[in-house]
């Protein structure tokens, strides 16, 4: 059974579509990279998700309650981090963790405790006696997530968490939410594609209110409609490289390139989204007595799959 089940979501603000009738659901453990363009429905669908808003139309379960008829639950079980973490910043880092923890009514037996875990968590140890306002956007962002993880929720749902930040500041907060997600469902809001190659496990594309794709990457390429470009370099005297290679089940084509020297020449291959074609390769090679210097596959990145699906849609 899916954590988050979302059916026929829409939402309009005057004429404008937001959201228009999306259906997903995310399983246990699960890091699914939201993606899509500024404006393409990612904020408003997690609003939705989060009891921010409510949806016109279409329904949604967060572990089990429903986001109309039972929303307290589902905040009771959601951390929640929007593009500007709503901190005070005239508070110090201890003094907020606390307050957080009174508002979500975590007793204050409890409440040192899990500061302390937080601040392991999130690596706050250097900045515990300042003031959240006098914290870099880096520390400001680890504060955010421990307000988000401090009730132990069993989702989260960041919405561009490294946006602003400098190189280094991104890279941490990146392993940080991979951490965190070896533990709890997450779902990550972005329009930066590194971000998803680094910390989701399955990506959803969102354009102009739609779904457009949902998978890993590689299921992607498939939708996409992209092709592998295999480079294999080999020495085979006189042998029909070429017709042998054609012969694979899964490629389209296969292109002599160059001598690479020593014997060696070297072949362009292009072949559908099949992960065994350079197994079929490797395979043939043996069973031929040929000698492989170079066996490489380049696929689709996923920024040119991106690019690809949402240009389709508009």
């Amino acid at each position: 059974m899916p954590v988050i089940s979302v059916r026929n979501l829409t939402k309009t603000f005057g004429r404008t579509l937001a959201v228009d009738d999306i259906t997903f659901d995310v399983g246990v453990g699960e890091v699914l990279g939201f993606l899509g363009p500024n404006g393409a429905g990612k904020t408003t669908t997690m609003r939705i998700l989060t009891c921010y808003l409510t949806p016109d139309r279409g329904s949604a379960t967060l572990a089990g309650y429903d986001i109309r008829d039972e929303s307290l639950e589902v905040r009771k079980r959601v951390g929640y981090l929007p593009e500007n973490a709503p901190l005070y910043e005239d508070m110090d880092v201890v003094s907020y963790l606390a307050f957080i923890a009174a508002v979500r009514g975590i007793p204050g037996v409890e409440t040192p405790g899990r500061i302390r875990r937080m601040i392991d968590t999130c690596g706050l140890e250097k900045v515990l006696g300042r003031n959240v306002g006098e914290l870099s956007k880096g520390y400001k962002q680890r504060v955010g997530l421990a307000q988000t993880l401090i009730h132990d929720p069993d989702i989260l749902i960041l919405d561009e968490p490294t946006t602003g930040l400098d190189p280094s500041q991104i890279i941490e907060i990146r392993k940080l939410i991979k951490e965190i997600g070896k533990e709890r469902t997450v779902i990550l809001s972005t329009h930066i594609l590194p971000e998803v190659e680094a910390t989701c496990s399955r990506v959803l594309i969102i354009n102009e209110g739609r779904i457009v794709a949902s998978g890993t990457p590689r299921e992607l390429q498939a939708i996409a409609g992209g092709e592998d470009t295999i480079y294999v370099s080999i020495s085979a005297g006189e042998e029909p490289v070429d017709a042998k290679l054609a012969g694979i089940r899964s490629v389209t084509s296969v292109s002599r390139m160059t001598d690479a020297g020593g014997g060696y020449v070297r072949y362009l291959v292009k072949a559908g989204n099949d992960e065994d074609t350079g197994e079929a390769i490797f395979r043939i090679a043996v069973e031929s007595n040929w000698k492989i210097n170079e066996l490489r596959r380049e696929t689709l990145s996923l920024e040119d799959i991106f690019l690809k699906l949402t240009t389709r849609e508009t």
